[in-house]
């Protein structure tokens, strides 16, 4: 099966948190692929049978799947049920199956989301320059890809509603509060408990970022391009650099390359 010949597929993005998916029409594009349209799901009881009325007009067997995932439990509840509806195109994508080198010990061990990101960035930045790649989800990475597209490894913290959650979990006093609308940063200076930790949560993960992204860019000789994606990233993007750019589909295009790298090679 040629590149040209992929017709619609899904592609999945199976996070710990969230599981995003993309229509597409084919693996072309510029700069990068682009869904049709897309689904964000949280996987709980239910909520695959949303699926089949985003799809239609399509069927679940009409389409291919290709499907990165770091949620191993539910990317293989998510498998069985599209099986269960049809589904015989299914493909589990693994580090070995990208046009990526990968200059770490063992690639087998990264998140195949970094990598996937890292694989669309490729496609965005100029020859010869380096990137940075920022994923603001359940966790906040900070990745680089070299001048001659290699990743190379990079930062993981937590993200915003992680860190949130285990400040909840693991004091006596503090409340749960929601990170999830980060439309406006919050204000630096709470009046109020749960203020005071949204101030410190979110003010924390952009300095924490912005400083990795300075540490980063110091090894380089060339600045480099810096891309952002992932729930917060189009708050987040203006507050790090003027030279950040939000990409809001950039784990989702990776898998729509990888895709049509492995197709061309059927």
């Amino acid at each position: 099966m040629s590149a040209t010949g992929l017709g619609p597929f899904v592609a999945v993005d199976v996070g710990n948190t969230r599981v995003k998916l993309g229509l597409f029409a084919s693996a072309a594009g510029e700069p990068l692929p682009a869904p049709t349209k897309k689904l964000d799901l949280f996987p709980k009881d239910d909520a695959f049978e949303q699926i089949g009325d985003w799809l239609a007009p399509l069927a679940i067997r009409d389409v291919s799947w290709w499907i990165g995932s770091v949620e191993r439990a539910v990317a293989g509840r998510l498998i069985n049920w599209l099986r269960e509806r049809g589904a015989n195109r299914l493909t589990m994508l693994a580090s070995g199956d990208l046009p990526l080198v990968v200059s770490l010990p063992r690639p087998d061990r990264v998140g195949i989301d970094r990598l996937l990101s890292a694989l669309a960035a490729n496609q965005l930045r100029s020859p010869e320059q380096p990137a940075i790649v920022v994923n603001l989800g359940t966790a906040i990475t900070v990745d680089l890809v070299s001048a001659a597209g290699a990743f190379c490894g990079g930062a993981i913290m937590p993200g915003i509603t992680t860190s949130a959650r285990a400040m909840h979990e693991f004091t006596d006093l503090l409340p749960l509060v929601e990170m999830w609308n980060l439309s406006e940063p919050p204000l630096p200076v709470g009046t109020a408990t749960d203020e005071a930790m949204r101030a410190g949560l979110f003010w924390g993960a952009v300095g924490g970022t912005r400083e990795l992204i300075a540490r980063q860019s110091a090894e380089l000789t060339i600045p480099p391009r810096i891309f952002l994606t992932g729930g917060a990233a189009p708050t987040v993007a203006r507050l790090l650099t003027d030279a950040a750019e939000h990409v809001p589909h950039l784990t989702l295009a990776g898998v729509a390359l990888a895709a049509a790298h492995i197709s061309a090679n059927l």
